[in-house]
Order: C-alpha cells, then sequence, then structure tokens
C-alpha cells in the first residue's frame, strides 16, 4: 500500500481508450435479452406441456392398439379413451394460446379463440361417439363422426367470413366531465358488398397487466469505489441484468359489449351507450373487439381490430360543499373590488371629498340628514383570474389535492357562465383564457416542482382567485388586496 500511495496515478479522464472501450458482447448475450423481453418462459412451458400431453396420448393409443390385438377389450377402451382425452385437452388449452401469440407481418388482424360451453359439451360428445367407433368398428358412426368434425370446420370458415371487412368507430361527445353520465355511440359498418353479417358483438378487450421483466441496463465498474468520477483509476463498461417493471397503458373508455344481430350488406348501424368515468385523466382505447358464435356457438372467435381513440375527462364540475361555502365570499369580495362608475347601482354611501357631484343622490340625503352618493358598479371591468399554484410531489395530500383540482374547475365553470371576463395562470404556461383549456390542465395535473404562477403578477389589474400550497409569508403583499386565497391544506 506504501508504494501504491507514492505513484502519481492519471485519473480517468486522461487515461487512453483502452479502459473506456466498450466491452465485446457475445452472440449468447445478444440472444438472451432478447428472450427474456418476450417473455418466452411461459410460452415455452405451455409448449412442453404439450409436448407431454401429446406423447403420453401416443403412448396410450400405442397400448390400446396391443390390448386390441390380445383380445383384452376393457384395457382397449381404457386406452383410447384416454388417448383422446389427452389430445382434446392439449388442443383446446395449449393451441389457441400458442395461437395467439403468433404474430407476423403477413396477418392483418389477430383472432382469438375461446370455447364456449356449448363447444366443451360438443367435443365431449364427438369423443364419446368415436371411442365407440373405435370399439365396435361400426362404419356409421365413424361417418357421424365426420360429420359432426366437418360441421366444426363449416362453423370456423363460417365465422372469420362474418368478420371480415367490419370496421368500427366509436363516437363521443367533445368534452365530458368526471362523475357525470353521457351518451356515446358504437358504430359497425359492413364493407361488404352483397353478404351480410350475423350475430356480431363489439366487446372491449382485456388491458394489459403490469408486469415485470428481466432486461440488460448499461452500468461500469469503476475502482476506487465512492470517488468521484474524474478520479477514480478504473472504468470498465458492463452490464447488469435488472427487474424492470412495465408500465401500465392509460385506463380503456369502453368496457362493455353491444351486440348487433344483423347488419346489411355495405351499411352500417349504431348502438348508442351510456358512459361515465369517475376520476379525471386521460383515457384511451387503442383497440376493440369484434366477435361471433356464428353459426353453431362452437367457438367464439374474436378479431381485434386497431382503433387510435383518446379522450381527456375534465374534474367534475358538480358544486360541493366547500364550494357553496366560499361562494358568497368569493362574489362579495368580487363585486368589492369591481365597484365603480356604471350604470348598475352598487351602494350608496357617504359622500366623499374626490366623488362627483352629479352622483349626490338627494333622496337619501334629505332622509338621513348628511351628504349621499351613489356608487355603481363596472359591468365592463369584470375581469377575473383563478391561479392554480401546481404545489411540488409531497407536500399536499393526495385527497386535499384532488379537493383543490376540483374546486379550482368548479369556479371556473361557473365563473364562464357569469357576465364575467376570465383568464387562467398555470404554471409553465402561458396565459390561458379558454376555460376549456384550463379544464384540460386540470384533467392531467400532477404534483410537479416548477416555476409558481404567482410570481408574474404584479399589479392589481384583475381580481385573482388562488389556489396554492405556499406558506402565507412568502406570498408577495400586493396580492392581499386584490385576491382570494384558498389555501390546499384546506384553510381559507
Amino acid at each position: 500500500m506504501g508504494i501504491a500511495m507514492g505513484v502519481n496515478l492519471i485519473p480517468a479522464p486522461q487515461m487512453p481508450d483502452l479502459w473506456t472501450a466498450p466491452a465485446q458482447v457475445s452472440s449468447t448475450e445478444k440472444r438472451l435479452p432478447r428472450w427474456l423481453k418476450l417473455e418466452i418462459p411461459e410460452a415455452w412451458v405451455r409448449f412442453l406441456l404439450a409436448i407431454v400431453g401429446l406423447t403420453l396420448a401416443f403412448g396410450a393409443a400405442m397400448f390400446s392398439t396391443v390390448s386390441r390385438e390380445s383380445g383384452n377389450l376393457w384395457a382397449t377402451l381404457i386406452f383410447a379413451s384416454l388417448a383422446l382425452l389427452l389430445a382434446t385437452i392439449v388442443g383446446l388449452t395449449t393451441v389457441p394460446y400458442l395461437a395467439r401469440r403468433v404474430a407476423t407481418s403477413r396477418v392483418r388482424d389477430a383472432v382469438d379463440y375461446d370455447v364456449t360451453p356449448v363447444g366443451i359439451i360438443y367435443v365431449v360428445t364427438v369423443l364419446l361417439i368415436g371411442i365407440a367407433a373405435l370399439n365396435t368398428g361400426n362404419n356409421l358412426l365413424y361417418i357421424i363422426v365426420a360429420a359432426m368434425l366437418a360441421a366444426v370446420l363449416i362453423s370456423g370458415i363460417a365465422s372469420a367470413a362474418m368478420l371480415r371487412d367490419l370496421e368500427v368507430e366509436l363516437r363521443l361527445p367533445d368534452h365530458v366531465f368526471a362523475g357525470t353520465a353521457f351518451s356515446g355511440a358504437i358504430v359497425l359498418r359492413n364493407r361488404r358488398r352483397w353478404a351480410p353479417a350475423f350475430s356480431i358483438s363489439v366487446l372491449a378487450l382485456k388491458k394489459e397487466r403490469a408486469s415485470k421483466h428481466w432486461q440488460w441496463t448499461p452500468a461500469k465498474f469503476s475502482f476506487p469505489p465512492g470517488r468521484p468520477a474524474e478520479k477514480q483509476w478504473l472504468q470498465i463498461p458492463d452490464r447488469q441484468l435488472r427487474r424492470v417493471s412495465k408500465a401500465l397503458p392509460p385506463p380503456g373508455i369502453f368496457q362493455g359489449a353491444a351486440y348487433f344481430p344483423y347488419v346489411p350488406a355495405k351499411n352500417e348501424l349504431t348502438a348508442d351507450l351510456e358512459l361515465r368515468f369517475d376520476r379525471r385523466g386521460r383515457y384511451q382505447q387503442d383497440k376493440l373487439g369484434v366477435a361471433t358464435r356464428f353459426p353453431f356457438a362452437f367457438l367464439r372467435k374474436t378479431r381485434r381490430v386497431a382503433l387510435a381513440r383518446e379522450i381527456i375527462v375534465y374534474p367534475s364540475v358538480e358544486p360541493a360543499d366547500e364550494f357553496f361555502q366560499m361562494l358568497p365570499l368569493i362574489t362579495g369580495e368580487f363585486e368589492s373590488f369591481t365597484r365603480g362608475r356604471g350604470s348598475d347601482l352598487y351602494r350608496i354611501r357617504e359622500y366623499m371629498p374626490e366623488d362627483s357631484a352629479r352622483h349626490v343622490d338627494w333622496k337619501a340625503t334629505a332622509k338621513s340628514g348628511s351628504l349621499k352618493v351613489r356608487e355603481f358598479s363596472r359591468e365592463d371591468d369584470r375581469k377575473l383570474r383563478i391561479v392554480f399554484d401546481n404545489p411540488p410531489p409531497g407536500v399536499v395530500p393526495e385527497a386535499a389535492y384532488e379537493s383543490a383540482v376540483t374546486l379550482a374547475a368548479s369556479l371556473a365553470w361557473h365563473f364562464a357562465a357569469e357576465n364575467t371576463t376570465l383568464s387562467f395562470a398555470v404554471p409553465d404556461l402561458n396565459r390561458v383564457n379558454d376555460v376549456y383549456d384550463f379544464l384540460s390542465y386540470l384533467a392531467l395535473v400532477e404534483p410537479r416542482a416548477s416555476a409558481s404562477p404567482i410570481e408574474g403578477i404584479d399589479i392589481c389589474d384583475e381580481y385573482n382567485i388562488i389556489l396554492t400550497s405556499r406558506p402565507r409569508a412568502s406570498i408577495p403583499t400586493v396580492l392581499w388586496t386584490c385576491s382570494y386565497f384558498v389555501f390546499m391544506e384546506g384553510h381559507l
């Protein structure tokens, strides 16, 4: 150690590129992350179980043949039934799952297959008749089994034809508020020239669940650890295998199903929907399912149709108890701020030296014995600015924050319906004058550290309603005379 301390070592930035050159990655390491990202292990488990099941079914079939040649009827029946049962289980559980994971550029739309209860009963019946045909050698039973299997094939072809050339459209209003029911529509359009569509259901597909997978992430091995980068002796690029979470997509818009018993050729039908969103935010519908059980209801075949639809749900503007408590106070202070010369009488007060004589109310003066003047409100100067001072994360509890967002939306919606010139101030944005732009901001806002819009208000040219979590001592003095403050902690 004494020798090492006496040597004048060169810092890492001045060293040659020998230490900073990326390490060579083998072909095996290049392939491994791809397998991990695709989450193949589950598919491999299904595939290996299918191989084991088919192997056991083949072995049972071989034992059935041997038992038949030896004249053992019960052993033949048992092994033949076991072989058919194993093959059926593999076909119903593994083959559709593996088929759904196949994705090629030549496949236009992905199709899912689900066996219905009727289909299960039908398959069991076919198995029983098939076992009887094998054991008895009756040609009539073989013909019946062949006809029943042909019905399954015809059902698959007919259902595929029903789903071809169908288009789906989701119609929604431009403005949607949380907690309020609204009407929408699903439009199913049949593009085929001659063939109609029967028994079509438009349904919402299951959203992708949150999952974790292993992924290689870049890292550096540095020595000695804990020292600044410019003072480290050794820096070797490396990769580490870490478990990362996959983010959830936004919630879907449509969660139910709409049924169309008959859609004529070159025509479209509309199904009315009643939707309701409980929370504000962004909702997306990237795909819908077009399903049918036509003609025999053995399988439900679902074709996934891409649908790029997005909607912004505004916060609720339904007045709450807190809104009704503070609205008279806000309205009173706002009217007091906007009093002046105009056409609407605001109040009668004592005469001041700066008042004009033409505003003296002689009747009130005669009754009171002192000089009274009339004061009017300025309708053309009713300017109101709503300021939402977004706090950093962790400053305000979630419930108080959502309450403040809802209160801001309710105040904006209320005063937009009045004879008031509205404007809005929010962090990191220019001045907003449209109420829907402000509601869109409130729909997506989350606590975030940003520049406060309060700092940009230096004169009292408008009356302000300020929703903030800042301490009272940090608020500029000029704002106290022309503002109404709503503190997000719940104290006015």
